[in-house]
């Protein structure tokens, strides 16, 4: 990925002059079945460029009360768009028909217009799960037979693919924009993607301008990018198996709560009981170790396995939850809540 980078054919982004984007753009746009796409710096700076492109101030979007999007975009849809986000409880991060129903607005002048319909996959804070093709075919047809647009937060898409055995096209089917992260198990440094329509991407591509976030020799970055796509995608069952050994191994500490076979993709989240300390000494106690992972709330931590870790190092990380449970917590330093550290 390294040489990849130092290689890259550069050019000027802005002009559409980088041949290394210009060729990511289009081998991603194809992959998906849509007919463009824009690099961008980051997974919120693509999602909240989707949402602009759909909605309008007063507008709102309807979506899961624990998608990234409500809780971990720093407010942006009202800030950037003025757009109101509209949570909808759900289990395991799942929309579904039965919690949509009932939620669009009338066309009347008291209410915000329900313009947007926003899912994530992999679900993340949900619990790493995994929709379904037919799920998310289900979800999409309510949601044209309702008039609204459709945008995939899809951080973790690849995973999820791999998990839920289903293939871009069949995934680009079903939105009209698609977020796509290459720094979370594809492993590069930075960079994240938007596809559409060729109007929506010139809209997007304004609308990246318009928060700050134009670029120029962004094929550096493309270019780590684009070796990902071409290497590191089947290899995410890698992280899909370790994930499950480390949840399997979690199940057997006394004091730590988790369903080992409810562990799909390579996310991993584990309580710790109350009576044993918190999440945030866990962790703080955890990275003295070594060991990175992230508190989730009072009880709740998660794990996430990348390509920079191994089995092996899974059994050791293993050792050390056990080890520290052992021993206890009573004077281990908390960890704030840091749902994005290095552990991807």
């Amino acid at each position: 990925m390294l040489q990849a980078m130092v290689t890259a054919e550069l050019g000027d982004d802005m002009a559409g002059e980088d041949p290394t984007v210009n060729r990511l753009e289009r081998f991603v746009a194809d992959m998906f079945g849509h007919e463009a796409a824009v690099f961008a710096c980051s997974g919120t700076q693509s999602n909240q460029m989707g949402l602009r492109v759909h909605c309008v101030p007063g507008d709102e979007l309807l979506i899961n009360e624990t998608g990234h999007i409500a809780n971990y975009e720093g407010g942006a849809p009202a800030a950037l768009s003025g757009v109101t986000v509209r949570t909808i409880a759900a289990p395991d991060g799942f929309l579904d028909l039965d919690s949509l129903e009932g939620k669009v607005r009338p066309h009347e002048q008291h209410f915000a217009r329900t313009r947007l319909v926003c899912l994530e996959n992999t679900t993340n804070l949900g619990g790493g799960h995994v929709y379904s093709l037919e799920h998310l075919q289900r979800v999409s047809d309510w949601a044209m037979t309702n008039g609204l647009k459709r945008h995939l937060d899809g951080a973790r898409l690849f995973n999820a693919m791999i998990a839920g055995g289903y293939s871009a096209a069949d995934v680009g089917k079903c939105f009209d924009t698609i977020s796509i992260c290459f720094s979370k198990g594809l492993g590069c440094p930075m960079g994240s993607i938007l596809v559409g329509n060729a109007e929506d991407i010139i809209r997007a591509r304004r609308i990246r301008k318009l928060f700050g976030g134009a670029l120029r020799q962004a094929g550096i970055v493309a270019a780590a990018a684009q070796f990902a796509l071409e290497n590191n995608i089947d290899r995410l069952n890698d992280d899909h198996a370790n994930a499950r050994q480390f949840a399997v191994a979690l199940a057997s500490i006394d004091g730590i709560q988790i369903e080992a076979d409810r562990v799909k993709s390579n996310l991993v989240f584990f309580e710790i009981d109350a009576d044993r300390g918190l999440a945030s000494q866990l962790a703080g106690t955890l990275k003295e170790q070594g060991v990175l992972v992230s508190p989730m709330g009072s009880q709740r931590l998660r794990a996430v396995t990348h390509l920079d870790v191994g089995s092996a190092e899974i059994a050791q990380a293993a050792e050390k939850v056990r080890d520290c449970m052992m021993k206890g917590l009573t004077d281990a330093p908390s960890v704030g809540h840091a749902p994005y550290s290095k552990s991807r």
